[in-house]
C-alpha cells in the first residue's frame, strides 16, 4: 500500500450542545479495508458521512488523494456509498439500477452496457439484469447496490452497516464476497459496523470510536490481543476484569495471590483491573507454577467447539470466565465443584485503572 490516501485532520461535529466527533485525526492507505467500529452513538456513522459530505463537519479538514475536499459537496466528491437498507430505486431494473451513476455522468450506451454486464458478472448475478429489485432476495439486493456504488469506478468505496439487515448465515458469505471484491479492485474502502466479528473477519485496520473521539487504531490482531484500553477490551471479545492490587513493577496480587504480570502501565502501586480473555486462562502449564491460580467451578455452558466455565476465586467476588476445549474437560474431568488449579500467563495479562 501507498501512502496516505485519505487524510483527516481535527474533525470535529457539534449538534447543539452534543459533541458527536472531537477532535478526530485518522489517516488511511490507498487500497486499504478499514473498519469504524464502535457502539451506537460512538460517532462511526458521524465520522462517514463527513467523509462523503452529507454531513459537513463543524471544524477540521478532510484530504483525499492530495485534493482538500473539506467543504465540497457529495456530488463532487469521488466516492460510492452502499447503506444497510440498500436504497435501490424499486420501479428501475437491476440492470438500471447498476447503470444509474454512469447515466448521470453521459457515458455512452455501449459502454454503459459493457460496464453493467461486466458488474453482473462481479457480483455473480449475470442473468438478473432484467430482474426488479423486489425480486431478489436481501443478499441479492445488497450486491446490486455494491455494484451501483462502484459502478463509476470512485476512489473510494464507503459502506454504512451493509450487512445489518441481512440474517446471520447470509452476512457471514456476503462478509467474505464484498472482502474479495475489494481485493481484487484495489478500492479504498471504509466501513461502518457495530459487529466486532465483521471487523475482524473483514479489515485491515480498525478504527475502534467511543463517545466520538478514537480509542485505537490497529490491525484485528492489535486490536484483540493488545487493547489500548478498558472499553477497547471489554467491547471487543470477551474479556475478564478482575480487582487487583499492584504490588510492584510486575506484580500483582489478586485475591490471596501474588502473579506475574508483563503489562507495565498503569505506573504506581494501587488498585488496578487485570484483564485476561476466557481462552487464555490455561489448565494445563509448562512447569512454571508462579502464575498458578486455584479456582472452584461453578457452572459449565456447552458451546459446541468448547465450554465456557464460570469459575470462582478465594478473596475475589468477580467470577472468572474460561473457556476450555471440549477435550481438556473430558480429559480432565472437570465438571461444577471441581477445584481446578489454573495458569494465567503473565504475557496475557492486561493491566488497567481501576
Amino acid at each position: 500500500m501507498s501512502e496516505s490516501y485519505l487524510s483527516i485532520r481535527r474533525l470535529h461535529q457539534v449538534f447543539g450542545d452534543f459533541v458527536a466527533l472531537r477532535d478526530i485525526s485518522l489517516d488511511i492507505r490507498e487500497g486499504e479495508f478499514v473498519c469504524f467500529l464502535g457502539p451506537s452513538g460512538c460517532g462511526k456513522t458521524t465520522l462517514l458521512r463527513a467523509v462523503a459530505g452529507l454531513q459537513l463537519q463543524t471544524g477540521g479538514d478532510i484530504f483525499q488523494a492530495g485534493q482538500r475536499i473539506s467543504w465540497l459537496p457529495p456530488e463532487q466528491r469521488d466516492f460510492g456509498i452502499v447503506f444497510q437498507s440498500y436504497a435501490l430505486f424499486p420501479n428501475l431494473n437491476v440492470a438500471d439500477n447498476i447503470a444509474y451513476g454512469l447515466r448521470n455522468r453521459r457515458t455512452g450506451r455501449s459502454e454503459v452496457r459493457a460496464r453493467v454486464a461486466e458488474l453482473l458478472e462481479l457480483i455473480g448475478l449475470p442473468d438478473a439484469g432484467k430482474k426488479y429489485p423486489s425480486q431478489l432476495s436481501g443478499g441479492q439486493q445488497q450486491r446490486v447496490a455494491l455494484a451501483r456504488a462502484i459502478a463509476t469506478r470512485p476512489g473510494l468505496l464507503l459502506l454504512d452497516e451493509p450487512l445489518s439487515a441481512l440474517d446471520a448465515r447470509v452476512r457471514v458469505h456476503l462478509r467474505h464476497e464484498i472482502k474479495e471484491l475489494q481485493r481484487r479492485l484495489g478500492v479504498t474502502t471504509i466501513m461502518v459496523t457495530h459487529d466486532q466479528e465483521e471487523a475482524l473477519a473483514m479489515a485491515d485496520r480498525i478504527v475502534v470510536m467511543n463517545h466520538g473521539c478514537i480509542e485505537q487504531v490497529g490491525t484485528p490482531q492489535q486490536i484483540y490481543a493488545e487493547p489500548a484500553s478498558a472499553f477497547v477490551a471489554s467491547f471487543v471479545g470477551t474479556m475478564n476484569f478482575l480487582p487487583a492490587i499492584r504490588i510492584g513493577e510486575g506484580r500483582v496480587r489478586i485475591g490471596e495471590r501474588t502473579l506475574n504480570c508483563r503489562t507495565l502501565s498503569p505506573h504506581g502501586n494501587g488498585e488496578v483491573r487485570v484483564a485476561i480473555r476466557p481462552e487464555d486462562v490455561r489448565t494445563r502449564y509448562n512447569g512454571d507454577a508462579s502464575n498458578l491460580i486455584s479456582a472452584r467451578v461453578r457452572g459449565l455452558e456447552f458451546l459446541g467447539a468448547f465450554v465456557r466455565s464460570e469459575l470462582e476465586i478465594d478473596g475475589v467476588d468477580e467470577p472468572l470466565v474460561a473457556d476450555f476445549s471440549a477435550n481438556d474437560v473430558r480429559d480432565l474431568g472437570i465438571e461444577a465443584g471441581n477445584v481446578l488449579n489454573l495458569d494465567l500467563p503473565a504475557q496475557r495479562l492486561h493491566l488497567f485503572e481501576h
